[in-house]
């Protein structure tokens, strides 16, 4: 089937390789596609897309595979666009966490949620609306499958200010199993994060609703015999160690739902998420060196000369939904999703219809659907509502360059806890990244 995929943000030492090893999972139904591979930085392009020939050889060539700096020469036919574009990633994360810090606000992570959330959107919301305004002038049809964060605030974006077709993806509901399953204690893992998580898949049944990196689990079964699990993780919670997943337990005792995405990213939407974490934010000496050993490895195979054969052993579904769902469009499966970040029209009768929420989803030719799944418990709701409210003045901040849309965001925000505080660390934030912020000269 002869269908053009463009891939921006390819370059990416973690997002290449992942959706590369998906689409050539899904070689065989792929086959004959086109498979244009776009980034900015030239060099990185470069050492990607000769990896993907390694690949593409090793697997008797079942794509057309085309290389671009410039996304306009890739759109024009395309039907899927699947995006992952970030600013200067690392250094920038690591300000958005240490300017907060300096001013006294005690946030968790600073990546999607809090004053860091609000930082790192700013930065994002223009790139991804100048790759969606370039989508809607040269294939209006084509499906968006973003990956970029934080999330809830982009889609959102893409909502309001663009006619494309979208759907957003992230991998944190497989986080929600690990973390069920270790208090069940149903599937042996082996260390092997997807393999496990499809293991505890086939075992648990999870059904989660509410927004990106802050769903909440309705309802729990055992996939093979429908029991509710739900009283027996209530009872195995209250036997884990003090310091398992305290946060999530606390607002389970006090709301009636587990969080299915872990503490450290719920935390970035609770105020008093440091009283049960450390203020250590994300590993960032581990991600750099980790990033730099898989860049090593992909330079390694697009040098070499020799054949990698190897590498058919190596491909294997990444856990990432983009290809599986672009499979399902094509093939009209009505396939069912675990979670899609899309609007609302219902889906929580409870969340406002035109908000970007996290809910399961059926995929068919016809696009992305999402589940209806009724109301949240109210404390959780006028929790979502409120960052709700927070996401639409930082779509509007990132869009227009309003500062005082993003100084209202942050006097919402649940982190912030005095104006001169808010107002102080806006400037900083928008100080450091100034060079990133063109909307705000």
């Amino acid at each position: 089937m002869r269908t053009r995929i463009v891939v921006i943000g390819a370059g990416s030492v973690s997002f290449g390789p992942a959706i590369l090893s998906d689409l050539f999972a899904f070689a065989g139904d792929l086959h004959g596609s086109e498979i244009w591979l776009v980034d900015t930085n030239a060099e990185a392009l470069d050492v990607m897309a000769r990896y993907a020939e390694k690949l593409n050889a090793t697997f008797a060539q079942p794509f057309k595979l085309h290389a671009a700096t410039d996304r306009r020469e890739a759109l024009p036919g395309a039907r899927f666009v699947i995006v992952s574009v970030a600013v200067d990633r690392l250094a920038t994360w690591k300000l958005d966490w240490q300017i907060p810090l300096k001013h006294g606000v005690r946030h968790i992570l600073g990546e999607n949620g809090g004053p860091g959330g609000l930082s790192h959107a700013l930065r994002n919301i223009p790139l991804l609306l100048d790759i969606a305004r370039d989508i809607e002038q040269l294939v209006p049809q084509a499906m968006l499958l973003n990956f970029t964060n934080p999330m809830s605030r982009l889609c959102m974006a893409l909502d309001r200010y663009t006619r494309v077709r979208f759907v957003g993806l992230c991998h944190q509901i497989g986080e929600g199993y690990r973390i069920v399953n270790r208090a069940l204690g149903l599937v042996p893992e082996t260390g092997d994060r997807w393999a496990d998580t499809h293991a505890i898949q086939q075992r648990i049944h999870i059904t989660a609703a509410g927004l990106n990196h802050f769903t909440f689990i309705l309802d729990l079964r055992d996939a093979q015999t429908g029991e509710d699990l739900y009283p027996l993780l209530r009872e195995r919670l209250a036997k884990m160690p003090a310091d398992f997943e305290l946060m999530s337990r606390r607002l389970m005792d006090v709301f009636g739902l587990f969080c299915a995405t872990g503490d450290i990213h719920a935390g970035e939407y609770i105020g008093f998420a440091a009283e049960t974490m450390a203020l250590t934010g994300y590993d960032f000496h581990r991600y750099e060196r980790h990033g730099r050993e898989q860049w090593t490895r992909i330079q390694r195979i697009a040098g070499s000369t020799e054949g990698w054969s190897e590498l058919r052993g190596a491909v294997r579904p990444s856990g990432e939904r983009a290809v599986p769902i672009i499979h399902a469009m094509l093939h009209d499966a009505n396939q069912y999703e675990l979670s899609a970040n899309i609007r609302n029209e219902g889906c929580i009768s409870n969340l406002p219809d035109d908000a970007i929420v996290e809910v399961p989803a059926i995929v068919n030719a016809h696009g992305v659907h999402g589940v209806h799944v009724g109301q949240l418990p109210k404390g959780l709701a006028a929790i979502m509502r409120r960052e709700i409210e927070i996401q639409e003045l930082v779509v509007e901040a990132g869009v227009k360059g309003d500062r005082n849309a993003a100084l209202q965001a942050l006097l919402l925000d649940p982190h912030i806890h005095s104006y001169a505080q808010a107002t102080h660390l806006l400037d900083d934030l928008l100080k450091a990244h100034a060079k990133y912020l063109p909307q705000f000269a």
